[in-house]
């Protein structure tokens, strides 16, 4: 270590090469220089969960980091010309301030931290957030000191400070001058890594998790959370499993809500593969008026991605005007729950082209529940069959593992797309089912020793192998039985 902090000055070079004892003094200030010019890079060791090494950290910080003023400006973007401009750390510039922080106090509400670059954030002022392209009124700024707040008048060039309640602001907005408007460039923020579905242990706390992961994930944003339009279970993802488990954690303490994390489910889709034609007649009479409703329609398989196509063929009134929205409802209605397993159903084209009407009794409902019908007749001699989700998957893995990661990504039915070689890394690109890959964190954490790293984003859908179908629409309609 000594060695290679005296490489980054000559005459400690020269020092360290005869022999000569180098001080305290003289090491820290090479050390400085070092990492000021980019030529060393520290790392440290600590542990969020057992909170060791902040106090290290910050002490390091202080001695060997550069100040805000030895740094050169900061650039930025002119939002009135689009060309890039810069700021210098002085007081005599133009207000600019970045957010990178943003906390949810059960007391002082929303707290948004920010960094002053340049010109100073004064308590009662008006502020221009130029990524909403809105002003906002600030109130008596603070500073951070653990979970102390000490009030301050003002943030000037360099400083850290934060602020409550301000309704637009988000981290990554830049906090400008009104009238000299200056814009960051957006800070990248990790993507998540795993996903878990998040339930509640009782039904009283049920309402509350919705409220309380948003208000996480304004302050944490490697975190992300939706509800699954498909199962309508809530899905959370983070950036690995002690990162999800400190959230559950956050969300009994601080919101006391208790939850606990499931493996979500495939997000399955139906489709058809052959072109059918079918009748969809609904007749009721219970006395008095009664319900009609006939329709005839032809189904096609669309090519995958298309989604749903809905074509109206009808000629001379066979079908009035005013029930081909009801028609066409009744069809997209039966396509949320397929004939195989109760998944949606994609990629069809249907085509309405014949049908009649009863002067009385024909009604939109008629109509709906007629192609509803004719919809499901067809679909079910249609050739139906599963789709699956397949993800693009990025693995970072060192030299001596890739035989290892690319073998196990072919045992989970994946398919290689290429390796490129990064350094002492290789970066293996592949497509593989979801299925495969739910809990694909820790099993390349165990193959790689804690040294890889991936991503993923959803590709496409492709046919489940039939062997396979069979088995999760065994599993699905295991479920409704059991439901």
């Amino acid at each position: 270590l000594i060695e290679d902090i005296a490489e980054t000055n000559d005459e400690l070079t020269e020092k360290y090469l005869e022999g000569e004892e180098l001080s305290e003094e003289e090491l820290l200030g090479a050390l400085a220089q070092g990492v000021k010019e980019e030529k060393i890079f520290p790392a440290l060791v600590g542990s969020a969960l057992l909170n060791m090494g902040v106090h290290s950290l910050m002490e390091v910080m202080v001695e060997i980091l550069p100040s805000p003023q030895e740094r050169p400006p900061v650039k930025g973007i002119d939002p009135n010309t689009g060309e890039e401009t810069e700021r210098k750390c002085s007081t005599d510039e133009p207000l600019a301030a970045l957010v990178f922080k943003t906390i949810s106090d059960p007391y002082a509400g929303k707290i948004t931290l920010f960094k002053v670059f340049s010109g100073v954030l004064e308590g009662d002022s008006t502020v221009y957030n130029t990524a909403k392209e809105t002003k906002e009124r600030v109130g008596k700024p603070f500073f951070m000191v653990g979970k102390e707040q000490k009030p301050t008048d003002k943030v000037i060039a360099g400083d850290i400070g934060a602020v409550a309640k301000l309704k637009e602001t988000s981290t990554g907005d830049t906090l400008c001058a009104p009238d000299a408007p200056f814009l960051f460039p957006p800070i990248p923020f990790p993507e998540p890594i795993l996903s878990f579905a998040i339930q509640a242990k009782s039904r009283s706390d049920e309402e509350k998790i919705s409220s309380a992961l948003q208000r996480l994930m304004e302050e944490d944003r490697g975190l992300k959370g939706k509800r699954d339009e498909q199962s309508k279970v809530l899905i959370t993802s983070g950036l690995g499993q002690l990162h999800l488990e400190t959230i559950v954690e956050r969300l009994k303490r601080k919101y006391g809500v208790e939850v606990e994390l499931q493996t979500p489910k495939v997000p399955y889709k139906e489709t058809i593969k052959k072109k059918v034609k079918m009748q969809g007649r609904y007749k009721k009479q219970t006395g008095g008026r009664g319900q009609y409703g006939d329709v005839w329609i032809e189904v096609e398989p669309l090519p995958r991605g298309t989604g749903f196509e809905f074509e109206d063929r009808i000629v001379g009134g066979a079908i009035p005007r005013q029930y081909i929205p009801s028609v066409e409802k009744g069809i997209r209605g039966a396509m949320q729950e397929g004939v195989l397993a109760g998944y949606p159903v994609v990629d069809v084209k249907v085509v309405l082209y014949d049908g009649s009407f009863h002067p009385v009794d024909s009604s939109d409902l008629a109509f709906q529940i007629a192609g509803s019908m004719a919809f499901k007749k067809a679909a079910a001699q249609a050739n139906p069959t599963l789709l699956e989700p397949i993800m693009t998957l990025e693995v970072v893995a060192p030299d001596d593992c890739v035989g290892d990661v690319i073998g196990d990504l072919n045992a989970k039915r994946g398919k290689i797309l290429g390796v490129e070689a990064k350094g002492k890394n290789q970066i293996i690109r592949a497509q593989v089912p979801l299925a495969e890959i739910l809990r694909y964190a820790p099993e390349l954490r165990s193959i790689t020793g804690g040294r890889g790293t991936y991503s993923m984003e959803f590709s496409h859908y492709e046919e489940v192998p039939p062997h396979l179908a069979q088995k999760i629409i065994e599993e699905s309609k295991g479920e409704e039985g059991e439901s």
